[in-house]
């Protein structure tokens, strides 16, 4: 009997970086003790991928699309329609929308002072999205807006109603104590002049509601920043791109907690599988999203499991280093109970994983940048005996080693194809 095929892809967002002094001119992937990535690294077949091309320091949604086989200059068309469909609002043509922070407004000066007035914002912001759910807008009655909680300090925003277009820039500064972004059109259309009008008007509207909410003023009295403003970010609408099985013949499964990338994957037709701790931060549970992976990789519905990882990234924006060395060995211990599960298999399944991430944030950074990120390809059983693989001389799964490998540099829209080639020769080798 001919095993069936499937595939793994674990991605771990914002996992590459650069030498640290601090950690004697290591990364942080270099530092942390990953025994069961290493051993990966050592069975497979190993590279560097710019996720869209060399020199472009990309967002995670652009990255994500060029890895999956959809060419971002070709389909993308702003992040907030990824962002709003992950959190739970429905699209249609013709609606526009944004991913959202919930930020520190200084009224007098128009001063972003902070542009996150709170990470851990689990608890009061499904309630302040409840509160500008609905919100109305004097100058365009005809038009509705719906905000529902993401992750973190983040929401979705969706406006309905005719002659939107997403040709608008936002209104967020992108750095803190920077004035306030007026919204205005890319291109020069009624459309663009008139929902860039909308959107200054929705900003407003937004202030005022929050500023006067009693959950703010519970945050002054306490010393804490208020939530007083909605940065409306990354304008985006509906895309209509083929499903990953009509591209790649393969029925797939994604678990993203992060609102932004399972929009991406409803997108794309990917079964959204919920897991209970898997929050897209810090307080993930990485055992359960690992047993998830497994059961559901091992059963006879999907040939193609995506995990995406999100820790890691935020360790990055956070300049934190040992968090990111942390959470990095964390996964490690994930990564092993994977691999210990699916080489349980009674041989009906051949499982495949590649290890990578969309692009680096090196913690010296704080931000993405254009590094390249180490990628692994490899069979499951390689990695309870490297010496089964016809890899390469890699031994390390780290930035260095893996520019060592036989894979070479290559850009993130091939990466579907290496695996699949890679599947199939496996499979004849076999």
């Amino acid at each position: 009997m001919v095993a069936k095929q499937k595939l793994l892809l674990v991605l771990i967002d914002g996992l590459g970086d650069v030498a640290i002094p601090q950690l004697d001119y290591q990364t942080p992937l270099q530092a942390a003790k990953t025994p069961w990535l290493d051993r990966l690294a050592a069975g497979g077949k190993n590279g560097l991928m710019d996720s869209v091309e060399p020199g472009l320091a990309c967002g995670s949604d652009t990255a994500h699309m060029s890895i999956l086989g959809y060419n971002p200059r070709k389909y993308y068309r702003g992040r907030g329609a990824f962002e709003t469909m992950g959190a739970g609002l429905e699209m249609v043509p013709g609606d526009i929308a944004f991913k959202s922070n919930f930020a520190y407004l200084d009224r007098e000066t128009e001063i972003v002072i902070s542009r996150r007035a709170d990470r851990h914002f689990e608890g009061l912001g499904p309630t302040l999205c409840d509160a500008l759910d609905g919100a109305k807008l004097p100058s365009f009655p005809e038009h509705t807006v719906a905000v529902k909680y993401a992750t973190e300090h983040r929401c979705g925003v969706r406006v309905r109603g005719p002659r939107l277009t997403d040709t608008i820039s936002g209104t967020d500064p992108l750095k803190d104590n920077l004035p306030l972004v007026k919204c205005a059109p890319t291109e020069n259309t009624v459309e663009a002049h008139m929902t860039s009008k909308l959107i200054n008007e929705l900003s407003d509207v937004f202030y005022e509601i929050l500023s006067k909410h009693p959950i703010n003023d519970d945050r002054k009295k306490a010393g804490k920043t208020p939530a007083n403003c909605i940065l409306l970010r990354g304008c985006g609408s509906c895309i209509d791109i083929p499903s990953i099985e009509r591209l790649h013949g393969f029925k797939s499964f994604l678990i993203a907690p992060t609102c932004i990338i399972a929009g991406l994957g409803m997108t794309a037709g990917m079964d959204i599988l919920q897991v209970e701790g898997a929050t897209g931060d810090y307080h993930t549970n990485f055992q359960a999203k690992g047993d998830a992976v497994v059961a559901n990789l091992k059963g006879s519905k999907y040939d193609f499991g995506f995990l995406h990882i999100k820790a890691v990234d935020d360790a990055g924006h956070d300049r934190n280093i040992d968090f990111k060395i942390k959470f990095l060995e964390k996964i490690d211990i994930m990564m092993g109970d994977i691999i210990r599960q699916l080489c349980e298999d009674d041989g009906e399944n051949e499982y495949t994983t590649i290890v990578t991430s969309d692009h680096s944030t090196p913690v010296l950074y704080g931000d993405h940048s254009c590094e390249p990120v180490p990628f692994c390809i490899s069979r499951v059983k390689y990695a309870m005996d490297p010496s089964l693989g016809q890899g390469d001389s890699v031994t390390r799964f780290e930035e260095v080693d893996a520019a060592r490998g036989c894979l070479g540099r290559f850009c993130g829209s091939q990466m579907m194809t290496i695996a699949k080639s890679y599947m199939c020769s496996e499979l004849r080798t076999n």
